[in-house]
């Protein structure tokens, strides 16, 4: 049971089938209805869920603008600190949105999130992870979760499957030999742009691997023994998202990013005034390949550590 906050159009969170509930003398539904109308009420939205799910019996979810979350933080905290099991289906999730420009791109939203004990922050890059992103959230019986989706379209990635992304973060596309020049780990949008990278840097002799984690959380619940077969020894790690980059020093050596506000603009051109784009990751990545093998010694994986 579940609606969005005055954003249905956008957030596509309701059914041909859905019955709206409403009070049945309006026309517009009946009480027997699972479809709620909420309004610009991100908060009050946020603090129904948990009602709802404190209740029992029914898992609510609730659409909106991931950057719209923030009005719903304090509500959110409390679905993570009492262990309500709601969805919010946070659409527009990047300054690939675009001509809605900065007061709407979350640049800083993921970090909070990620922040949260508890929660779930999911950005799937396709559609096999973000059916895998529902299935896990659909049996997190006692953590909220936040599935972040892009505005604009994705392609299915080639090696994408619910079965891997399940797991929060896999190797999306391995070297033959097993001896990587470079690591690139990345999360929704941006995947597609890591993928063009690795085929420039590949013609070039810099063999790429490419991590997707889109849950940090669920990746951090594997074995350790697995998380350490994705984030293996060797070679430098480079994660790539269109946010802050403020977290990222947990699974990578080096981090790019966006360091200001997004900017309004079709979302290809705004992509590109920010250098998100493969010829140009393929250079930052050049870069970061060639100082760790100036530097010379070991490169071991930043999940190694001692505490």
């Amino acid at each position: 049971m579940g609606g969005s906050a005055d954003l249905t159009g956008s957030n596509l969170t309701r059914v041909k089938e859905a019955v709206d509930f409403q009070p049945p003398s309006t026309g517009l539904g009946t009480y027997a209805g699972t479809y709620i109308r909420y309004g610009v009420r991100e908060h009050a939205m946020g603090a129904i869920m948990n009602g709802l799910s404190a209740y029992g019996g029914i898992i609510p979810f609730g659409g909106t603008f991931l950057n719209f979350v923030s009005y719903a933080a304090g509500a959110l905290r409390l679905s993570a600190l009492s262990q309500h099991q709601v969805i919010w289906v946070a659409t527009h999730d990047s300054i690939g949105l675009g001509e809605d420009g900065p007061t709407h791109q979350p640049v800083e939203v993921a970090v909070h999130l990620r922040a949260i004990p508890n929660l779930h922050f999911w950005r799937p890059a396709d559609g096999n992870e973000t059916a895998a992103a529902y299935i896990v959230a659909m049996k997190a019986r006692h953590t909220p979760s936040v599935i972040a989706l892009s505005r604009q379209n994705l392609p299915n990635l080639v090696n994408s499957t619910v079965e891997h992304a399940v797991k929060g973060g896999y190797v999306l596309h391995d070297v033959a030999d097993g001896k990587e020049n470079l690591n690139i780990v990345s999360t929704g949008s941006e995947i597609q742009i890591a993928v063009a990278a690795a085929e420039i840097l590949e013609k070039e002799g810099i063999k790429t691997r490419i991590i997707s984690l889109p849950c940090w959380e669920v990746f951090d619940a594997q074995p350790k023994e697995y998380q350490l077969e994705v984030f293996r020894s060797g070679s430098p790690y480079l994660s790539l998202e269109a946010y802050s980059t403020t977290g990222w020093q947990k699974y990578s050596h080096e981090s790019y990013g966006l360091t200001a506000w997004g900017a309004s603009g079709p979302f290809d051109k705004v992509y590109e005034k920010f250098g998100l784009t493969g010829s140009n990751v393929a250079a930052v990545a050049k870069k970061v390949t060639e100082f760790y093998q100036k530097k010379g010694g070991e490169v071991i994986s930043p999940l190694l550590h001692a505490i």
